[in-house]
């Protein structure tokens, strides 16, 4: 029997869900849940799965074993918990949460339930990626020197007007980093292993009526001694591929989207020459950097692939919640060393305490 899957929340990312749980095999939606009727109602014919306006309900269905999680970052943290108690496998979207109590307190959950937790990073199951992630697992580039992370999109004022959570602290969690560039994020600490300190800068440079960045720089110190770069905005008109840049001693490669665009190392390999020719011509879509629309869903099927395999052999997922926190921590870090002037050293011993993020909250509480 295949895996009965139930959508929470069926906003834009909905759809990405839906379309990646038809892939898969042994997978098929049976039910979304939205408090507005008519965006559950509006999945649900599209679909074919049963909706529902009261989440106890959905959660109640048993057909549904594994809820995926596509409301408002900020609000990952009560859906997940219900679920984990209801005994659903818990799959959520980026990021985990905006707090890394909060992000604990979904991890606890689903471990004190024993149900699986996964945490949304498409781009680690491309082709390309895996490939990157192999180089620096054989110790091809050699001493890692420098690793970077562009994330130069555009976000039109009519996109964050459009939903009245977008580019707040309360459900956003954050702006350009928090929202867009935590992909970018993961994948680099993924290929460079955890960051140590970060010396950053952050602005609100192109954009009314939001209270989080759209430009951020950081420079990173990573554990093993390398150094590097994040750059992201939502700022740069008219939005460029994402790229990842991984440096060494012995070796070089850039990654743009899913294309390898650079892959140079001292010593050669017999699979380079695939690796160049199957990997420069991946790109399928413009990757999000204009058109939060524009991105494929072929990564989530990959992902929620690996979470059926992943509970059908009771084993972890590949991006469990322990991963997912990772990139949560260092852009709190890259937020708090903005506010402050001042170095972050990580792990963080807790939540930083952001005044941008109180003094929003303060007024959004006064209205």
């Amino acid at each position: 029997m295949p895996y009965g899957f139930g959508i929470i929340g069926c906003g834009m990312i909905s759809n990405f869900h839906a379309k990646a749980i038809a892939d898969v095999r042994g997978a098929r939606l049976v039910a979304c849940y939205d408090a507005v009727e008519a965006a559950s109602r509006r999945l649900a014919n599209a679909t074919g799965c049963r909706a529902y306006t009261k989440l106890d309900a959905m959660l109640a269905d048993p057909d549904v074993s594994i809820v995926t999680i596509a409301t408002p970052s900020g609000a990952h943290l009560e859906p997940a918990l219900a679920a984990a108690r209801a005994g659903k496998h818990v799959i959520v979207e980026k990021p985990l949460e905006i707090t890394l109590r909060r992000c604990d307190r979904i991890i606890e959950a689903c471990e004190k339930n024993g149900v699986k937790l996964a945490t949304i990073f498409p781009s680690r199951f491309h082709d390309s990626s895996i490939e990157m992630k192999r180089a620096v697992d054989r110790q091809r580039f050699g001493r890692l020197t420098l690793g970077d992370a562009y994330v130069k999109w555009y976000r039109s004022q009519e996109y964050y007007d459009s939903g009245a959570w977008r580019g707040t602290w309360e459900l956003d969690g954050g702006g350009a980093l928090m929202n867009q560039a935590i992909h970018s994020v993961d994948l680099l600490l993924w290929l460079m292993g955890p960051v140590d300190e970060v010396q950053s800068h952050t602005a609100t440079l192109a954009h009314q009526r939001i209270a989080v960045e759209d430009v951020a720089v950081a420079s990173l110190k990573f554990a093993n001694g390398a150094l590097g770069t994040i750059e992201a905005t939502t700022a740069a008109y008219p939005g460029y591929l994402k790229r990842i840049e991984i440096h060494g001693s012995a070796g070089s490669a850039a990654l743009e989207e899913e294309d390898i665009v650079r892959w140079d190392f001292a010593k050669k390999d017999r699979r380079d020459t695939v690796v160049r020719r199957k990997m420069q011509a991946s790109v399928s879509t413009g990757g999000g950097a204009s058109d939060p629309a524009a991105i494929g869903h072929h990564g989530h099927a990959l992902l929620f692939r690996d979470f059926v395999r992943a509970v059908q052999e009771d084993r972890q997922p590949a991006i469990d919640g322990h991963e997912g926190r990772r990139s949560v921590e260092t852009i709190l870090a890259i937020y708090k060393s903005a506010e402050t002037g001042r170095a972050v050293r990580l792990p963080l011993k807790s939540d930083p305490v952001l005044k941008a993020r109180q003094k929003t909250q303060k007024m959004t509480k006064g209205r």
